[in-house]
C-alpha cells in the first residue's frame, strides 16, 4: 500500500533544515537548549549532565509536572527515584497512535502487550499480535495488573482522558514504571507529530526521532506552501449530529481547524474561541454551513445513505447535493479499526496534503489520498 511505503521510506530520509532551538531555563544555574519545538506537553533537558524527560501534561487540565531522569543502562547503575534505564526492551502501550512513532523507530517487537489490540490495524504490528509476540491486557480503563506482571515490561506507556488512571496507578503500585503520553493534547498538528521524540529518549534512539520529524515538519510546511499557491479558498463545513440535535464541529482554535488554515480553507467557524469542539444547535448550522462548498469530516458517517437515514435535512445542504462531502473513517484496517486515528497524529503532512487534494487539485495533481475518501 501506498501509505506503508510512505512509512518505510521516511525512516531512511534526512532532510537537513536549520531551526532556532529553545532555550529552556532549568533552574538559576543551569540552562539547557530543548530539541522539543512545538509541542507543549513533553520537553527534553540536560540537567547538570543529567538528562531528563520532564511531563507536563498527563491529562487534561493536569498542573502536575513530572521529571524522569533518564539513565543509559550501558552507564553505573543508580538507583533514582522516577529513573527511566534506557534503552527500553519490552515495553507496553496503550493507545493506538503509539504504534507508528514506535514502528518508525523499528521498535514495534518490544511492544509485549496492548489494551484491546483488535483497534490496532499497522500491518507490522498485527503480524506480531497474531504470532502471539503482543499480549492482550484487558481495556484502556481497566488494564489486567496480573497479567502485566506477568509480562514483566520495564515501561508502561499509558494515557488518561481527565484524572489520574486507577489502573496505571495499581500498576505503578505493583512496581512497574509508567509513564502518561499526552500527545493526544497537543494544540497543533506539528505537536502531536513530535511526540516522537518522546519514544526517542525511550528506546534511546534520539537522533533517529529527530530526522524523522524533520521530514515530517519539512513536508508538512512544504505543503502548506503549495495550498497558498491557489487563488480559491474554498468554504468548509465540518461535524454533525451527535445527539438530541446538537451538532459537534471543531472550534476555530483547535487543531483540526489549523488544518483547515494551513490547507489555505476557509473555514466558516474559524473565528470561534476553544481548542476542542463546538456544540450547536442544528438551525445554527443549517443556517451559516448550508452553502459551504465543502463537507470535511462528517462525524462517524461513511456512507450519504447513512446520513440520510439519521436526518433527512442533510440533503439541504450544497456540499451534499453537489457530492463533495469527504470522511477519513471510511479507510479501516483488517479488524475494523480506523487506520485514520492510528496514523494521522504522526503524519499530520499527509493529513495536510489530503486536504490540499479536496479542494486544491490542481496544485498536487500527482498525489493520492491516504486518509480521506469521498463519501459514496
Amino acid at each position: 500500500m501506498k501509505k506503508l511505503k510512505l512509512i518505510s521510506a521516511i525512516c531512511f530520509l534526512f532532510i537537513a533544515i536549520s531551526c532556532k532551538k529553545e532555550v529552556v531555563k532549568v533552574d538559576e544555574k543551569t540552562t539547557a537548549e530543548s530539541p522539543v519545538k512545538y509541542a507543549k506537553g513533553f520537553d527534553i533537558v540536560e540537567d547538570n549532565g543529567i538528562k531528563k524527560l520532564i511531563i507536563k501534561s498527563a491529562y487534561q487540565n493536569s498542573k502536575e509536572v513530572t521529571e524522569y531522569r533518564i539513565i543509559k543502562k550501558s552507564d553505573p547503575k543508580v538507583s533514582s527515584k522516577n529513573a527511566i534505564y534506557t534503552p527500553i526492551q519490552k515495553i507496553v502501550v496503550t493507545s493506538t497512535t503509539h504504534i507508528p512513532m514506535v514502528e518508525l523507530l523499528n521498535k514495534e517487537t518490544s511492544i509485549v502487550g496492548f489494551p484491546y489490540a483488535k483497534f490496532i490495524s499497522s500491518q507490522k504490528t498485527r503480524k506480531l499480535i497474531d504470532a502471539g509476540k503482543i499480549a492482550e491486557i484487558g481495556k484502556e480503563t481497566s488494564l489486567n495488573t496480573e497479567i502485566l506482571l506477568d509480562l514483566q515490561p520495564e515501561l508502561v506507556v499509558g494515557y488518561s482522558v481527565s484524572s489520574a488512571d486507577k489502573s496505571l496507578t495499581t500498576i505503578k503500585k505493583a512496581g512497574i514504571n509508567v509513564i502518561y503520553n499526552g500527545d493526544w493534547l497537543e494544540e497543533s498538528p506539528l505537536g502531536r507529530a513530535e511526540w516522537i521524540k518522546f519514544f526517542g529518549v525511550l528506546f534511546d534512539k534520539e537522533k533517529q526521532a529527530d530526522s524523522i520529524f524533520k521530514v515530517i515538519e519539512s513536508n508538512y510546511l512544504d505543503a502548506k506552501k503549495i495550498a497558498l499557491k491557489s487563488n480559491k479558498k474554498p468554504t468548509i463545513l465540518s461535524g454533525a449530529i451527535m445527539s438530541k440535535d446538537i451538532w459537534n464541529l471543531p472550534a476555530g482554535e483547535s487543531f483540526v481547524a489549523t488544518f483547515f488554515k494551513d490547507a489555505n480553507l476557509d473555514y466558516l467557524w474559524k473565528n470561534t474561541k476553544g481548542k476542542g469542539s463546538l456544540s450547536l444547535s442544528f438551525e445554527s448550522v443549517f443556517e451559516k454551513g448550508l452553502n459551504a462548498e465543502f463537507w470535511i469530516a462528517p462525524a462517524h458517517f461513511t456512507s450519504k445513505e447513512q446520513m440520510i437515514k439519521s436526518n433527512s435535512l442533510y440533503t439541504e445542504f450544497d456540499a451534499f447535493k453537489n457530492d463533495k462531502i469527504y470522511t477519513p473513517t471510511s479507510l479501516k484496517g483488517k479488524t475494523g479499526g480506523i487506520i485514520y486515528y492510528e496514523l494521522a497524529p504522526t503524519r499530520p503532512d499527509l493529513v495536510l496534503k489530503d486536504l490540499i487534494k479536496i479542494v486544491h487539485p490542481e496544485v498536487l495533481k500527482e498525489y493520492q489520498f491516504t486518509f480521506y475518501r469521498k463519501l459514496k
